[in-house]
């Protein structure tokens, strides 16, 4: 039987079905497998992104450095590349001759609520802002990071300006003091030692950002602390501290005040030696004078300078004697209180102790006394 030429055997139409179903099945699993594909690129991009940005981006060195410091990580805080002075972070004479006193766990304050707000490009550096919580106060501020070669594939950074500011601390009326609750001596962290003037301001390098309070807790003076917040690097904070005397040093000058009045009242002449009371008589003495003291001074101190100085308080002395006229040779007797005024000053000396001097009528200091 002769089949027509348009007409397809059965067997043929039932083979290109099957191939039809096969193909079809293909470029559907095909089409998935690109579709994963872009996916998981996709996917590998943005794992590669949130890699970069929690690790390896300036924002995460910068934010490394503040977790540092919030762990009181100061050593470590030290080591991250940039921070370090260099030779050309040295052109300020208060870097130069600065303390590193204060570049430690036990001068910082807290730090919490660190957020990157801000990073941008910045010339050939990147510069980053943070917001932070220092202290219980808030703050920010702006670092600049550029790359410093790579750790494989990734960017390293370091600091382009360091983090490091200066305090120059200047504290009046007492040599030792505390920063954060860290005890220092004046004389142990100046440049110049014990040399140094107790005016001169005493630069210390600290980390920023941080909040550094100043406090005076002793025996002679007391001062609340007061902080200053280092929040711009290599920025020069000063800060002036006034410390009060205590009372129990007032009371100690009150005493050495007393004893020293107390000898001028045994000098039996008119114008005892380096006191601040006397007399003036026209007539020969001829016996006294007796002084005795009727009303003593009551003490109070006020700052000056780099010490203390007697606020000048009235008191009283009695002086008895006899004088004899040079113009008809009588003899009278003269009984009188005598007012007067003390004043002085109050120094402390090398040692820690106190040099206190009163101020005699020719306004020449005459010393009673010396306490610890």
């Amino acid at each position: 039987m002769v089949q027509s030429a348009g007409v397809q055997a059965p067997g043929v139409r039932s083979r290109r079905a099957r191939t039809a179903r096969r193909r079809a099945p293909l470029w559907a699993d095909l089409s998935l497998l690109a579709v994963i594909g872009v996916v998981l690129a996709a996917a590998l991009a943005a794992g590669g992104l949130t890699v970069y940005r929690e690790f390896y981006s300036p924002a995460a060195f910068v934010t490394r450095y503040l977790t540092l410091l919030s762990e009181g990580r100061a050593a470590d805080a030290l080591r991250v590349p940039g921070v370090a002075l260099e030779h050309a972070d040295l052109d300020s004479d208060a870097f130069r001759s600065a303390s590193d006193a204060l570049l430690r766990r036990d001068a910082l304050s807290s730090l919490t609520d660190i957020s990157v707000t801000d990073e941008h490009a910045d010339g050939d550096a990147t510069a980053v802002t943070v917001r932070y919580t220092a202290g219980g106060h808030a703050g920010a501020t702006t670092f600049r990071v550029r790359q410093d070669g790579w750790i494989g594939v990734a960017p390293a950074w370091e600091f382009a300006q360091s983090p490091l500011a200066v305090i120059s601390l200047t504290v009046r009326g007492s040599d030792r003091f505390s920063v954060n609750g860290f005890e220092l001596d004046r004389r142990q962290v100046a440049a110049k030692g014990a040399e140094s003037s107790p005016l001169e301001p005493v630069p210390m390098l600290v980390f920023s950002p941080g909040l550094y309070s100043v406090s005076v807790r002793t025996a002679a003076a007391t001062a609340a602390g007061m902080g200053v917040l280092a929040d711009k690097p290599l920025a020069d904070v000063p800060l002036d501290v006034q410390a009060t005397p205590t009372a129990a040093f007032v009371k100690v000058v009150q005493q050495r005040v007393d004893e020293f009045l107390a000898r001028c009242t045994t000098q039996q002449v008119l114008q005892p030696t380096g006191c601040p009371f006397g007399l003036t008589v026209s007539n020969m003495v001829t016996h006294g004078p007796t002084w005795s003291m009727v009303s003593p001074p009551h003490i109070a101190l006020e700052p000056d300078a780099d010490g203390w100085k007697i606020t000048p308080a009235p008191a009283t002395v009695h002086v008895a004697l006899e004088v004899k006229s040079l113009y008809d040779g009588s003899v009278a007797e003269v009984d009188k209180n005598v007012p007067f005024e003390v004043d002085g000053t109050i120094r402390f000396l090398p040692d820690g102790s106190a040099s206190i001097s009163i101020t005699s009528p020719e306004q020449s200091p005459t010393p009673p006394g010396s306490e610890g």
